[in-house]
Parts: C-alpha cells; structure tokens; sequence
C-alpha cells in the first residue's frame, strides 16, 4: 500500500509550542484578520499586530489587502477594504490574540461581488422581531495529500457504505483527531459549535453550528470553517467542501439548514412551518441558483435523488424523509411545532447567501 503523501513544506508542529509559550507582552495582541475571496468559498487571512486587546469588532482599525491576489480586483488598482464585523478568541495563539472576521468592501467603498454579508445583514435586520434561528450542518471530506480521500486504500476504494455513519473503530473512521481538534478549538473561539459526527462516505465528516440568531448563523459558520482548514493544515490534511467529491455509489456533502421563527417554536407552529414550506415550494429555481457559489451547478452533481438527496429539478417536502427537499423532523410533526430542514443547500454554500433567502422567501414575500 502506498504511503500517506507529505507536502514538501509540511513541519513538525511540536517545534512551534515552544516559541507559544513565550511571554507575550499584554500591550502586544495579534488579530488575524480573516475575510472571503473571489471564490466565494476560500478564506483568506493575514495579521495586525494592536497595541491593545479589542473588546469588539468596531475596537479594530479597518484594514487594506491586495485584491488582485484573491481574485477580488485588477493589479492596477488592486486595494481594497477589510470591514470589522465578529471578533473571536484565537485558538492557535491563545492568551488575549484574537480572530476577526471581516467584510470585504471595493476601493469606492462598495460591498465586493462575494460580500453577501451585506445585503444579509439588512434582511436580517427587517425580519429581527420574528427572531430568526437558523443551525446549520456542515459536512465536508478530509482528503490526503493527493487528493484522495484520507484513510482510503490507494489503489483502490473502502467497502461500500453502510458501517462509516457514526461508526467507531480504525477501519471505519478516519481523521477523528482533526474532528475532535477542531471541536475544541471552536469551543474556545467562542463558536456555537452543537455537535460533530462521522459521516456516511468515510473521510466524510460533520459538525453543527446554532442556533444562531439572523447574521450570527453568517458568522460563526465562516468561521468555524476558517478553524477547520487551520486545524487541517496542523495535521497536513486537506479540507474539502466539494458537494460531490468522488463520483460513484458515494454521498454528497451538504449544508442542512435547519430554519425557525418564534412563531414556528410556538404552540401551533406547524401551520406556520407549513404555510414557508409552500411559499418555498413557489421559489425552488431561485433558491437552487444561490444555494452554491456557482449558480446550481455545483448542486447538479449532488441532487440527484438518490445518496439521500431530492432531485435538484423537483421540489418535495416530507416529515422525516430524508430524500426530500424539506423535512420536518418526526418529533416538530409529533409536538406541532419546531422547525424545519432544508436539506438544498451545498457543502461549499455561502451561508450568508442561504440565510437571507430563506428569510426573504418566508418572512419578507407575499
């Protein structure tokens, strides 16, 4: 069997803790500023160094990169803007050093083609007095140096599935320590991190972020994902949100957005999860456009209507059914209120971009 692939510019990590427990001057903290690129997907980071500990985001200076390295502008005016909006503790540095998200503007001050934290934000704003949840489920796959899923035999593939979702032991999970890694690091971020588990296709992982309310849900998943890839690169392992990322008898990756208002929480909230069911069922195209950075197609190769998935071109509710569109789970049918699942949304979507249609669609559409 092949042996696991080594990037030429992997190090060894336990080197580093010795120069982290450095003193470190308190009138000395190091922000990480971190922000979307052109993608739509990637996240990209760089360091301010303060010469005080921000308490919020609005604490920090706004801050200036180079565009026409992430996709985000030409070289002859290449300048744009980092924006201040979430601050979090930073894992990796620990002690008063911070993580700030950020969102991007152009050099006329203009929201930038992938900021859709922008126009989130303004739904979210409209909608607050519903006080929207939202609790989103990020699968993604861990892949080796090659690109070949981790732990997976070289010249060949796993049995097929059936003993990997949630399994235990060494022939059926692979990379629990970056899961469990990545866990803790969320938690000390200061991220709502609810939950992890082993997915169907092995390499295949989940965790749950929320519920978040409104632009929050945005935030902290942008975030946890900026922890995962940094949690990754630790162990020399790549993260992937591809939403199909081995072709074959294998399951996608997706993001499941689980959705309520308080009213949906109430007493009688099933009518009320039924009645943004329908007025979803109305704008299954549109959502289907904005649920992957790229217009649907990424999702085309996921929603097939097998794998556990709806067909991408039909749209479909159930309760308890997995291979719909939207499912309410047994227990909201049962108590007649709770929430609802929309199991559209791709592994690599933006969940600013996801949030607000859902708000619009449900709370702000005749």
């Amino acid at each position: 069997m092949a042996q696991k692939q080594v990037f030429p510019g992997e190090t060894n990590k336990a080197v580093l803790e010795k120069f982290l427990d450095l003193p470190q001057d308190p009138d000395k903290v190091m922000v990480e500023y971190i922000w979307i690129d052109g993608t739509g997907e990637g996240v990209r980071s760089k360091c301010k160094t303060m010469d005080f500990e921000p308490k919020k985001p609005e604490d920090c200076p706004v801050w200036n990169f180079d565009g026409s390295s992430t996709y985000q502008a030409e070289g002859s005016n290449s300048d744009m803007y980092l924006i201040p909006v979430a601050l979090y503790k930073d894992p990796f540095r620990r002690g008063v050093n911070k993580l700030l998200l950020c969102e991007v503007q152009k050099y006329n001050k203009v929201p930038a083609e992938t900021n859709n934290r922008h126009t989130c934000a303004k739904a979210m704003e409209q909608v607050k007095d519903s006080h929207p949840w939202f609790g989103i489920e990020q699968e993604y796959t861990l892949l080796d140096g090659d690109g070949y899923p981790f732990g997976w035999p070289k010249n060949g593939y796993p049995g097929p599935q059936g003993p990997y979702y949630c399994g235990v032991g060494a022939n059926r999970v692979f990379g629990r320590d970056i899961v469990e890694a990545h866990y803790r690091a969320c938690l000390y971020a200061g991220i709502t991190i609810s939950g992890c588990n082993a997915e169907v296709m092995p390499a295949q992982w989940e965790f749950q972020v929320g519920p978040c309310e409104g632009i929050a849900m945005g935030d902290q998943l942008w975030v946890a994902r900026y922890l995962l890839h940094r949690v990754a690169e630790e162990f020399g392992v790549v993260v992937s949100l591809d939403p199909k990322p081995m072709k074959g008898n294998w399951n996608g990756a997706g993001a499941h957005t689980n959705y309520s208002t308080e009213a949906m929480r109430k007493e009688g909230g099933l009518a009320v999860i039924e009645k943004a069911i329908d007025r979803m069922s109305k704008k299954h195209d549109e959502h289907i456009r904005v649920y992957d950075p790229n217009g649907g197609e990424d999702n085309r190769r996921r929603l097939t209507g097998h794998h556990e998935t709806s067909s991408i071109n039909d749209f479909s509710a159930g309760v308890a059914n997995r291979g719909a569109s939207i499912r309410i789970p047994r227990q909201v049918a049962e108590d007649g209120f709770g929430y609802l699942e929309d199991r559209r949304p791709s592994s690599n979507c933006d969940p600013y971009a996801v949030t607000e249609i859902i708000v619009k669609t449900t709370l702000l559409s005749e």
